[in-house]
C-alpha cells in the first residue's frame, strides 16, 4: 500500500493522560499513536498520525487526505458536535471515513449525542478507549480488501 491512513485528532486530545482520566483513561496521545503505528505495521498500512487544536488546520489535513490517503480515521473531539466545516471537508473526499471517540458519547451529556461527522462516516467506533483506534485501522484494512 502506498497511500497512508490519515489518523486525525482534534482539540484537547494532546492532553490525554492528564485531562479527565476517569473519562478518557490514562493513555497519552503518544501511547495511542504507538498503538496505531504498531497496528498499521502488522496490517502493512502506513499511518499518518496528527493532532491539532485548530479547526482550520484539521480542514486542511482532511483536504490533503482526500488526494493522498487510503482512508481517514478521525477523532475530532468536541468539533464532532459543532463543526460544519469539518463535515463539509469530509463530505468532499472520496475515501472511507471512520469516526472514533474514546468515550461512549451517547452515555454522556446530551449535546455530545449529535455528531456532524456520523452521518457521512463509513463507520463509527465509540466507548472502547484507545482500542477504538485499533478497531478503526482494522476496519479500514478490511474495507480496502473489498473490491
Amino acid at each position: 500500500m502506498t497511500r497512508p491512513v490519515f489518523i486525525l485528532n482534534g482539540p484537547n486530545l494532546n492532553l490525554l493522560g492528564q485531562r479527565e482520566p476517569e473519562i478518557y483513561g490514562h493513555d497519552t496521545l503518544a501511547d495511542i499513536e504507538n498503538l496505531c503505528r504498531e497496528t498499521g505495521k502488522k496490517l502493512n498500512l502506513e499511518v499518518e498520525f496528527r493532532q491539532s487544536n485548530h479547526e482550520g488546520v484539521l480542514v486542511d489535513w482532511i483536504q490533503e487526505a482526500g488526494s493522498g490517503s487510503a482512508a481517514v480515521i478521525i477523532n475530532a473531539g468536541a468539533l464532532s458536535h459543532t463543526s460544519i466545516a469539518i463535515m463539509d471537508a469530509l463530505k468532499a473526499i472520496p475515501v472511507p471515513i471512520i469516526e472514533v471517540h474514546l468515550s461512549n458519547i451517547f452515555a454522556r451529556e446530551e449535546f455530545r449525542h449529535h455528531s456532524y461527522i456520523s452521518p457521512i462516516a463509513t463507520g463509527i467506533i465509540c466507548g472502547f478507549g484507545p482500542k477504538g483506534y485499533q478497531l478503526g485501522i482494522e476496519a479500514v484494512y478490511e474495507s480496502l480488501k473489498r473490491p
